[in-house]
């Protein structure tokens, strides 16, 4: 059973996410929350699995409660549903340390499926909000300033010089064959650099190797 805190200052909103969420057979809200600080309150009462919280809200913004919860309760996990897809606010948030960012606007089935994903301990990202990641973490853009100081992170990867090469243009969305081309090295050789790289960061795709790249520094 997934247990859920909903933190939104809408009532209708609230009523209408809890409604969706009860309808599944494993997901229950167990409290809510109308601004920040209450939503602070119930998760240190409740420790829930998931937060799904709003950005917009009186006394504390969500933003602001994600880098708390990062903080203070590191097992609960932080969904973003907002209404908003500027730059600004995907990038706060993910600096803030939300494991998944959703727009409203959003259809049930993928609402539903990013619930599961975040309550699993994965990532989850509109696809919208995915390409401003990829472009400001790609590009190392993210100049935006966090609303909270997140703690980096860091682990003991031991990165060879020609994985970090790789691992750099990899992040430049390069295949294998321009990797290869640029390092004068073979395909397969190339190959073999990047499934090396992507076994010992243990990530399965792009868009976790870009977001462990930014999150340890390694970039």
């Amino acid at each position: 059973m997934i247990n859920v805190v909903l933190a939104d200052d809408h009532v209708l909103v609230r009523d209408g996410i809890k409604a969706l969420l009860e309808d599944q057979l494993d997901i229950t809200v167990i409290d809510e929350a109308s601004n920040g600080k209450e939503a602070l309150q119930v998760i240190s009462k409740n420790k829930p699995d998931v937060l799904i919280v709003d950005i917009r809200m009186p006394e504390m913004n969500g933003i602001e409660v994600v880098a708390e919860i990062n903080k203070h309760h590191k097992k609960v996990k932080t969904l973003v549903l907002s209404m908003h897809d500027s730059e600004e606010y995907v990038v706060q948030s993910i600096q803030a340390g939300a494991d998944g960012y959703l727009l409203k606007g959003s259809s049930k089935e993928e609402f539903l499926k990013a619930v599961h994903k975040v309550a699993s301990g994965e990532k989850y990202f509109t696809g919208d909000v995915s390409t401003i990641i990829m472009s400001n973490f790609v590009n190392g853009n993210v100049t935006k300033k966090s609303v909270a100081k997140v703690e980096v992170k860091t682990l003991p990867f031991k990165l060879t010089k020609r994985e970090r090469q790789i691992l750099e243009l990899v992040l430049e969305l390069k295949n294998n064959k321009d990797i290869a081309d640029e390092l004068n090295i073979s395909k397969r050789t190339a190959e073999v650099h990047r499934f090396n790289l992507m076994k010992k960061l243990a990530v399965k795709n792009l868009m976790e190797l870009t977001n462990k790249a930014k999150e340890f520094q390694l970039i």
